[in-house]
């Protein structure tokens, strides 16, 4: 006790008080499109940094691009954080494409592993081509600015990130490094923390930070499920294959009334689909011609147009696939192979089934009383004319009349059914 308050009275503390508090590193994995729930996993992964005292973030990122919108949220985060940030293009082969490249310019520090790429942040139209006219020069040109803006902050190259946007400019680690678009070149997580350690960073408020993250304990986030379940359904062949069978399962169910597993498991997935519309930017125009080509494909086994309709229903529905999603807005789109085999199988399940529904329809039937006209029975009670007798068909007797007479055993045929009573007559007679 004497020595503690001594300590205290000289402005010293005992050697347990000066060990620092152990340092962890959150990481974080990014792999696929970026898009709103990506944007909330980084968001979140920050403030838990901040509150968990973390010494530092680091992104893990392999994404070939995604919503302008939500890179612009979590630039936004980056920007603002008050825990150091680390943007990792990792492991080998992985990219930071398109949105992927303003997340890692975003960073206090962007590192890449040896084999990656990074850049084509090129904004491209609906159709996946370049923006012309007056709309696409200022789509270009703010997010020109945008770049640059992201790049003078982090002190990285200007004029790079601009080509990136303007030119679809790329470049792999080595260029990367030697442009000074990143800082560092690591072949694995442990080497980047160590190369990183006594760098100085700059956080909001010009509060200058010295890293110290050689050893630190790594302390992995996962997405939460809600995060995980919208991240999935923010792949667009995956919406756009749930979209199509949700149109199957509906239609089936239509045309066979009763079976409901399809119509169930096809709402599901339509809906599924609705949900992935809320993290994908969708095309109205292109969404109505999916629906259009949906229904005139229905529409061409109840009506005869020779073709026509079933023809216009596969060129609609191609075209509405091929514009479902708004790529003014990323650079995701659905894959040409998926939308020619969903067309494909489309048509043929959907004039497949309509077929043998048209069919089944026309057969005669065979329950019921109508299904008895054309049986063969026997007579059990003799028949007279003006007198009736008892005939077995299907297992039940029933009331029969004749214009002839006919004995107990005679096989006859059932030419009508009157309520309760049949006609019939001879087979012999019949068959002639």
């Amino acid at each position: 006790m004497v020595a503690l308050a001594a300590a205290v009275m000289f402005g010293s503390a005992p050697s347990w008080a000066a060990d620092p508090l152990p340092r962890h590193v959150d990481v974080i994995e990014v792999v696929g499109p970026i898009n709103p729930a990506s944007a909330e996993f980084i968001t979140d992964s920050i403030a838990q940094a901040e509150d968990s005292g973390a010494s530092a973030l680091v992104i893990q990122i392999d994404t070939p691009g995604g919503l302008l919108s939500s890179a612009r949220d979590i630039v936004k985060a980056l920007l603002n954080s008050r825990v150091p940030v680390i943007a990792y293009v990792a492991p080998s082969g992985a990219s930071a494409a398109s949105a992927g490249t303003f997340v890692v310019e975003a960073a206090n520090i962007a590192a890449m592993a040896p084999g990656t790429t990074i850049g084509a942040a090129h904004p491209i139209d609906m159709a996946g081509g370049t923006l012309e006219g007056t709309l696409g020069q200022k789509i270009e040109n703010f997010t020109a600015s945008f770049a640059k803006t992201i790049a003078h902050q982090r002190g990285r190259n200007e004029a790079w990130m601009e080509a990136a946007v303007r030119k679809s400019s790329a470049l792999d680690e080595r260029e990367a490094l030697k442009l000074h678009v990143i800082d560092i070149v690591a072949p694995n997580l442990p080497s980047l923390l160590k190369q990183i350690t006594g760098r100085q960073i700059s956080l909001p408020g010009g509060r200058g930070v010295t890293l110290q993250l050689a050893g630190a304990t790594i302390n992995r986030r996962e997405m939460r499920f809600g995060e995980n379940v919208l991240n999935q359904l923010a792949d667009p062949n995956l919406m756009y294959l749930l979209m199509i069978a949700g149109l199957l399962g509906l239609y089936f169910e239509f045309a066979h009334p009763g079976v409901y597993l399809p119509g169930v498991a096809g709402a599901i997935c339509l809906l599924l689909a609705l949900a992935s519309f809320e993290v994908i930017p969708v095309n109205i125009a292109g969404f109505l011609l999916v629906l259009l080509g949906a229904g005139m494909l229905v529409s061409e086994l109840f009506v005869t147009s020779y073709g026509a309709l079933g023809i216009g229903g596969v060129i609609a529905f191609v075209l509405g696939s091929l514009f479902l999603v708004d790529t003014s807005q990323t650079n995701l789109a659905v894959n040409r192979a998926t939308i020619a085999g969903a067309a494909a199988a489309f048509s043929a399940v959907v004039l497949g089934l309509g077929y043998v529904v048209m069919r089944e329809r026309r057969r005669p039937a065979t329950t019921g009383r109508d299904g008895l006209i054309g049986e063969i029975g026997e007579v059990r009670e003799t028949i007279q004319p003006g007198a009736a007798g008892r005939v077995l068909v299907h297992g039940e007797l029933w009331r029969a009349v004749s214009d002839r007479s006919l004995p107990a055993g005679t096989p006859v045929q059932v030419r009508a059914v009157n309520g309760l009573e049949i006609s019939v007559a001879d087979v012999e007679v019949a068959s002639r």
